[in-house]
């Protein structure tokens, strides 16, 4: 029997609440490197998993992680300015998305926001002790870490999985 997963401080509300158990991965779209992140199966926790280099083949290997892990679904960063505006690399991560979803249908995929997630991912391996040429192989799938948990902490506070559904079930595109 499936049991809910509770947190301190939630809410009789929250309470009974099942998070959909599987592996997610994340996918933070850099223009160089790729970060990507993985939950476990109980859907509670977000780890780093590896860096994939931007270009040819780029999207084989996130293919090939999800096949692996048998993925339930991909978490794509959004990269949404602070006033709420999309600009040129939420139009790239767009279009990264919507590739991803054609390459790994019938995972589906989700835009998830993700603003200050390199922020605190710079920040967090800064107070781990990494140097600034240290933190940039590894500040992508950090980042990547932080916009899973992020959406793991909203479905399970809501009950619905967190973004915007990207693919063919949405024509394709947003």
């Amino acid at each position: 029997m499936l049991q809910p997963y509770r947190c301190l401080g939630e809410t009789s509300r929250q309470r009974g609440r099942v998070l959909r158990t599987g592996v997610r991965l994340a996918v933070d779209v850099g223009s160089v490197r790729l970060g990507v992140a993985r939950c476990d199966r109980g859907g509670r926790l977000a780890s780093p998993l590896q860096m994939i280099p931007r270009g040819r083949g780029d999207l084989d290997a996130i293919a090939a992680l999800a096949e692996a892990d048998e993925a339930i679904e991909i978490v794509v960063g959004l990269p949404v300015g602070l006033s709420g505006r999309e600009g040129r690399a939420a139009a790239g991560a767009r279009t990264f998305a919507a590739a991803l979803a054609r390459r790994v249908a019938p995972v589906p995929v989700r835009l998830v926001d993700e603003r200050f997630t390199t922020v605190l991912a710079h920040d967090a391996l800064r107070h781990g002790g990494s140097d600034s040429r240290g933190r940039r192989p590894k500040v992508d799938s950090a980042a990547a870490a932080l916009l899973l948990q992020g959406a793991l902490d909203a479905e399970r506070s809501t009950g619905q999985p967190a973004g915007e559904l990207v693919g063919a079930a949405t024509g394709g595109g947003t």
